[in-house]
C-alpha cells in the first residue's frame, strides 16, 4: 500500500520539496497551502497521487474538511508534516508589529495545533502514525530582530514535546525537526551570513531520513544542532555580548 502523507505550506520551500520527495517514493499526498495555482502546478506534474486543498492554516473548519476528505478517499494518513510557516524581522517598539507578531503565532504555532487536530483520533484508531512539527534553530535562544519567529519556533519545540509524551502510548510518534539555514523564499530575503545553507532538496531528503527513523527530535543539517546547543549552553551574560551587533531579518510584510 502507497504511503499516505499530509504536509502544510507545500507549495514552495521545504514543504514542496517533502511533498516532491514523497511524491517520487509513490506516496498519495494531501498537499495544503493557500496558493491555489502553485497546488495546481504540483497536482499537475503527479495527477494521480495529489489531493490539493487550498487553504490557511488558521482556519481549522477548512483544515477539518479536507482531513474528512483525504481519509475518505485515501485512508488515515501514516504521516502529517505541519510545516507551513512564516517569518519576518519584528520588533516590538513598532506599533504595526503588533499585527506581524499576531499572525507569526497565529500561523507557526496555532496552524501547527490546527494541522495535527483532525488526525489524532484516526490515528490513534489505527494505532499507529507519525506526527511531525517543523520547528527551527531560531527556537534555541531569542534572536534579536527576530522576537516573533523565535518565540514561535520556541513555542513550537516545546509544544511538540508536550505532545510527544501525550500521544507515547498511542503508536503515535511525534517528530521535532528544526532546520538550519534551507534555500527557500524565506531565507532568501536575509542579507547575512547563513552557515551551514543547505539546498531545499538536500534538506528534504535528509528530513524524509528523521521521519522514517521515527526520532524523536533532530537538527538539519546537524552542524546546526551542534551551533545550536553551544548557544543554549552560553551564559547569559556572554550571549548578550555575542548577539548584541548581530544582524536582523529585515521587517518585511505578511
Amino acid at each position: 500500500m502507497a504511503l499516505r502523507v499530509v504536509i502544510s505550506g507545500a507549495s514552495s520551500g521545504i514543504g514542496l520539496a517533502l511533498a516532491q520527495h514523497y511524491l517520487r517514493q509513490g506516496a498519495l499526498v494531501a498537499a495544503f497551502a493557500r496558493r491555489a495555482e502553485l497546488l495546481h502546478a504540483l497536482s499537475q506534474q503527479f495527477p494521480h497521487q495529489v489531493h490539493c486543498y487550498a487553504l490557511d492554516v488558521r482556519d481549522a473548519t477548512a483544515i477539518q474538511a479536507a482531513a474528512l476528505d483525504f481519509i475518505a478517499k485515501a485512508g488515515v494518513p501514516d504521516i502529517v508534516i505541519a510545516n507551513a510557516g512564516v517569518s519576518r524581522g519584528t520588533l516590538t517598539e513598532h506599533a504595526e508589529d503588533v499585527q506581524a507578531f499576531q499572525q507569526v503565532m497565529d500561523i507557526n504555532v496555532m496552524g501547527m495545533v490546527k494541522t495535527f487536530q483532525p488526525f489524532i483520533a484516526p490515528m490513534r484508531a489505527a494505532g499507529k502514525g507519525r506526527l511531525v512539527g517543523i520547528a527551527s534553530v531560531a527556537g534555541f535562544r531569542g534572536l534579536p530582530g527576530s522576537e516573533a519567529y523565535s518565540a514561535s519556533k520556541a513555542a513550537a519545540i516545546s509544544y511538540l514535546e508536550s505532545l510527544r509524551v501525550e500521544l507515547r502510548d498511542d503508536g503515535i510518534k511525534v517528530v521535532t525537526i528544526c532546520p538550519g539555514y534551507i534555500k527557500t523564499p524565506m531565507t532568501g530575503i536575509n542579507t547575512y551570513i547563513m552557515p551551514f545553507i543547505l539546498e531545499v532538496d538536500d534538506a528534504a531528503r535528509r528530513m524524509a531520513r528523521v521521519i522514517d527513523r521515527g526520532s524523536s527530535f533532530a537538527v538539519v543539517p546537524w552542524q546546526m544542532g551542534l551551533v545550536g546547543r553551544l548557544m543554549k549552553l552560553l551564559p547569559n551574560w556572554l550571549y548578550d555580548w555575542a548577539f548584541n551587533k548581530a544582524p536582523h531579518k529585515p521587517r518585511t510584510f505578511i
